[in-house]
């Protein structure tokens, strides 16, 4: 199986979608290219693979790229001969699977364009009516969060656990300052074990040199 991920350290999408791999075995055939898909930039080698220039990408031997964090680890879950069910086939159970992935992606939708908003807008131009809608968007999230951890522990680990926690993990990244775990004990315990799996602590985020091409 020869297998090759646009992909970045920076990136929580990808992040998502490396964890999926470890879990399901497959990381160690998969070889990573370091892209970089700026949010102003279109990459042009990129869009030939996937016409929207985002990462992750998966490009395989023999069939036609995928892309999309969920969908790289819904192949990955259907590819993958060990670790956990990511997505549950009963019914019931997937829907809340794929609703807490949702909640995870949710936050980060919040997140990058808010990153966006105050790395690369001259700060006199910057919207904070717009900034002050996202910070309350994200208390909203882990306040959530708090409150449902519990139920959510005593599921099966799945696609919605690493969702959360990759977002989570990304909050600690790049919005330290906003402390989302002030007040929240139950999501903090929960997320200080969620990042002790060797899938995350294979995976961790950092910045490094942006690729020029």
């Amino acid at each position: 199986m020869s297998l090759t991920l646009h992909w970045s350290p920076r990136s929580p999408y990808v992040r998502k979608a490396m964890v999926a791999l470890h879990e399901k075995g497959l990381a160690d055939h998969v070889t990573t290219v370091r892209t970089a898909a700026d949010p102003l930039i279109p990459h042009e080698g990129l869009m030939r693979t996937n016409p929207l220039s985002k990462i992750p990408t998966l490009e395989r031997d023999g069939a036609k790229p995928i892309f999309d964090s969920r969908v790289i680890m819904e192949w990955a879950d259907a590819t993958g001969t060990q670790g956990p069910r990511l997505f549950p086939s009963e019914p019931e159970a997937r829907w809340r699977t794929l609703s807490l992935e949702a909640v995870g992606n949710g936050l980060l939708d919040i997140a990058l364009p808010w990153l966006v908003e105050v790395r690369m807008r001259p700060e006199n131009l910057r919207y904070d009516v717009q900034i002050d809608a996202w910070r309350r968007k994200l208390n909203s999230v882990v306040d959530w969060l708090e409150a449902e951890i519990q139920a959510i522990a005593e599921r099966p680990f799945d696609a919605g656990h690493i969702a959360i926690g990759v977002a989570l993990c990304y909050l600690d990244f790049r919005f330290d300052s906003e402390k989302w775990r002030q007040t929240r004990p139950l999501l903090t315990a929960w997320h200080a074990e969620f990042s002790l799996r060797p899938s995350v602590l294979a995976t961790t985020f950092r910045d490094d040199p942006r690729p020029t091409a």
